[in-house]
């Protein structure tokens, strides 16, 4: 069911799928919690009650991602883990020639290298290594837990914990923007897939080193971003129920 079909309150307190387009510097929690507290105020108004609403979503976004969220209330938090396996399409901006801890903006550059330009045809010869199944080691700064410890946590108190490669699948890559040593790809992979380390892993196979500038999630499984609501809509959706 479609979110321009939510008609009824009740239907969504019993259990609804959403899709959300998650705001850039939100966590995933930041908007599960914001939606919660939108339906429960709704709830309040409405019916003069105060009720607690289950909400929980499928396939966590990092805070500097945007993009596709999928998200259950009620009974329908139930069939989010199955959602939350479906094939995953991102849409990633990565820059060449300088390396973070985090692979991405979240952390201040360690290291920037010297190097020749990188023409189109090379980058696809180097992309279809890492298309089909392949071992992945996660970033140090993701939330892999490690003896009962957030890798993230370790690394942010310069703690090294070791991660074990996860085995993943990256279906297709497509370059979409070629302007180095900045490049557009289209990812669709399988679940566990980390997109700033697949930007690690091409940075140390051109010897150039890579971060992400930007990573969009624009599909779960047959659950598309051009779907979702924007936060602005779904709260003026929930206001006129």
């Amino acid at each position: 069911m479609a979110n321009e079909e939510l008609e009824d309150l009740q239907d969504l307190i019993d259990g609804r799928i959403l899709f959300l387009d998650k705001p850039l510097f939100w966590t995933s929690f930041d908007l599960v919690k914001k939606v919660k507290a939108i339906i429960e105020k709704k709830i309040r108004q409405k019916y003069n009650i105060r009720q607690r609403v289950k909400v929980g979503h499928a396939g966590t976004l990092d805070p500097l991602a945007d993009g596709l969220m999928v998200l259950g209330t009620g009974r329908k938090t139930k069939i989010l883990e199955s959602i939350q396996a479906d094939e995953k399409e991102y849409i990633t901006t990565l820059e060449f020639g300088k390396t973070t801890p985090s692979f991405d903006l979240e952390t201040m550059f360690d290291h920037e290298y010297s190097f020749t330009y990188v023409p189109k045809e090379e980058l696809k010869h180097v992309l279809n290594k890492f298309t089909g199944n392949i071992n992945q080691i996660p970033p140090r700064y993701s939330a892999k837990s490690v003896g009962g410890r957030r890798a993230y946590k370790a690394a942010r108190t310069g703690e090294n914990l070791e991660l074990n490669p996860s085995k993943i699948r990256i279906e297709k890559m497509e370059i979409l923007h070629h302007q180095w040593p900045i490049v557009t790809i289209r990812v669709i992979c399988s679940k566990g897939t980390y997109i700033r380390a697949l930007a690690r892993d091409l940075g140390d196979e051109l010897e150039t080193g890579a971060h992400l500038i930007g990573l969009t999630r624009t599909r779960i499984g047959n659950y598309h971003l051009e779907d979702a609501f924007s936060l602005e809509k779904f709260e003026q959706k929930i206001a006129s129920l």
